[in-house]
C-alpha cells in the first residue's frame, strides 16, 4: 500500500486509503469481477439520540485509524462498483427484448438482429447496426462485410461459431443512416446484458460508432485502434469495420495488426484458438 502520510495528517491518510481501495477494485475489474466482496450491513441503523443529533462532527485527528479505513472502503465501494445486477442468459435477454418497439426503428425493420454465437465465448465482436442483408436474414454480418469478417476471424484461428457477434443496434436504420441517440439508448441495455452473459475475455469493436458506444467516448477510430482499452474489466480492441476495409483494402494490414495484438493477448490470458492463427 502507499504510505498513509504523516500520523498527524488524517486527511492525507484517508485520501491514501481511498486511493488504495480504488486501485484494488480496478484490479478486480480487470480480472473480470463485477462486484466487490463485503459491503454495508443490511441491519438498519439505530435511531439517533438527542445527544447524538446535537453532537458536533468528529475531529478526523481524533478518529481511530481503523474507523478511517472502514469509511474509506465504504466510500470507495459505493463509487467504483458498477450496479449491473445478476447476469441473465442469452435466451432470457432475447425474451426480454421481445418484438421490440422501444424506438422508431421498429416501424421500418424487417427482422430484429439479436446476435449469434455460443453462450460463453472468450472473444466477442461488436459492430454498429444491421444492414440490408442482416435485416432480411435476422443475423449479424451476413453480407459482403460479414464474409470479410468471417475471413478475419478464421485468420485468427477461430471460426464464426466459436465467437459471439452482435451489433449495438438490433434493428437496421433506414438507408443505413447513422444511429440516433434515442436508438442507441434503447438498445444499449441489451448490449450490456449480452456482454455480461457472454463473459468475453476480449471485445473487438468494429468501426468508430461501436467503439464510441462501448468505450463511452467520441474519439476517432484512428485515435482508438492499435491499443487495448477497457470496458467494465474486459479488454477492448477497436479496429476498422469490414465494410470500411472493403472500400479501402489498403487498411487491411492495419486491421490485421490490431487482430494480432488480440491473438497475443488471448495467448497471454491462457486462451488458445481452436486452430493455429495465420501469419
Amino acid at each position: 500500500m502507499n504510505p498513509p502520510g504523516p500520523p498527524d495528517d488524517p486527511h492525507a491518510e484517508l485520501a491514501a486509503l481511498v486511493r488504495d481501495v480504488r486501485n484494488g477494485l480496478a484490479w478486480r475489474a480487470r480480472g473480470g469481477a463485477y462486484a466487490a466482496p463485503g459491503g454495508r450491513t443490511a441491519r438498519p441503523p439505530a435511531a439517533p439520540t438527542d445527544a447524538a443529533v446535537s453532537a458536533p462532527a468528529p475531529d478526523l485527528a481524533r478518529v481511530a485509524p481503523a474507523a478511517v479505513a472502514a469509511r474509506a472502503i465504504e466510500v470507495a465501494v459505493d463509487v467504483e462498483a458498477p450496479a449491473l445486477g445478476p447476469a441473465r442468459t442469452l435466451p432470457v435477454i432475447r425474451e426480454d427484448l421481445g418484438e421490440c418497439t422501444r424506438c422508431k426503428l421498429s416501424e421500418t425493420r424487417q427482422k430484429i438482429v439479436f446476435g449469434v454465437g455460443p453462450a460463453l465465448a472468450p472473444l466477442m465482436f461488436i459492430g454498429e447496426a444491421p444492414g440490408a442483408d442482416e435485416d432480411r436474414q435476422g443475423e449479424p454480418f451476413v453480407g459482403r462485410a460479414g464474409e470479410l469478417l468471417d475471413k478475419m476471424i478464421e485468420a485468427m484461428g477461430w471460426g464464426r461459431g466459436d465467437v459471439y457477434i452482435a451489433n449495438v443496434l438490433k434493428c437496421r436504420p433506414p438507408g443505413n443512416r447513422n444511429p440516433e441517440p434515442d436508438e442507441v439508448a434503447a438498445c444499449r441495455p441489451f448490449l450490456d446484458a449480452q456482454i455480461q452473459a457472454v463473459r468475453p475475455r476480449i471485445i473487438v469493436t468494429l468501426g468508430r460508432p461501436a467503439a464510441n458506444v462501448v468505450l463511452g467516448n467520441d474519439a476517432p477510430i484512428s485515435a482508438l485502434r492499435g491499443r487495448f482499452h477497457e470496458h467494465r474489466g474486459v479488454r477492448v480492441m477497436p479496429t476498422f469495420h469490414p465494410a470500411f476495409l472493403l472500400r479501402q483494402p489498403e487498411r487491411k494490414r492495419d486491421a490485421w495488426s490490431d487482430l494480432k495484438q488480440v491473438i497475443a493477448e488471448l495467448e497471454r490470458l491462457g486462451v488458445a484458438p481452436p486452430r493455429p492463427a495465420r501469419g
